[in-house]
């Protein structure tokens, strides 16, 4: 069961107990997520980033596969709103994260989930920044940490 408390209502943890609530858990936040929103994903390997992507995917509409971009660095899909899936651990910083046309997505209409953000975090724009971290637990579950979303989860 997915847990969730609030201090102030904002920033937000979530307890997931598995990949399934870890999707839940990105189908809420992206239903609450706005035109023009970056999610700056922060965890280690096998954290949940992903999951947590493709269940913000599912909030807008997209059934197609989701996976890591690792490799393209930048994935697109076509939902109700665009979503820009990028993977900034191969990048070697910012600079990298501009000479491939990446920040310009930034500035678009649709929703950027960057998964590693902290490799780019100095172009991330700070006003329409939603920032999640994941830790895993010691008894395996994900410790989802969420601020800057600018509503409740319901």
């Amino acid at each position: 069961m997915m847990n969730l408390t609030e201090a102030d209502n904002f920033p937000f943890e979530i307890i997931s107990s598995g990949a399934d609530e870890t999707l839940a858990a990105g189908k809420k936040i992206g239903e609450k997520l706005q035109r023009g929103s970056v999610v700056a994903l922060e965890g280690g390997l096998g954290a949940g980033k992903t999951q947590l992507a493709k269940g913000i995917a599912l909030a807008l509409g997209i059934h197609e596969e989701i996976t890591s971009p690792t490799y393209t660095i930048i994935s697109e899909y076509e939902g109700n709103l665009p979503l820009y899936h990028i993977d900034a651990y191969r990048l070697k910083g910012s600079d990298d994260f501009i000479n491939i046309g990446a920040e310009e997505l930034l500035y678009g209409n649709g929703i950027c989930v960057i998964e590693w953000s902290n490799v780019v975090d100095d172009v991330l724009p700070r006003d329409k920044r939603v920032s999640i971290s994941i830790k895993i637990l010691e008894d395996g579950k994900r410790l989802i940490s969420v601020k800057g979303l600018k509503c409740e989860l319901s």
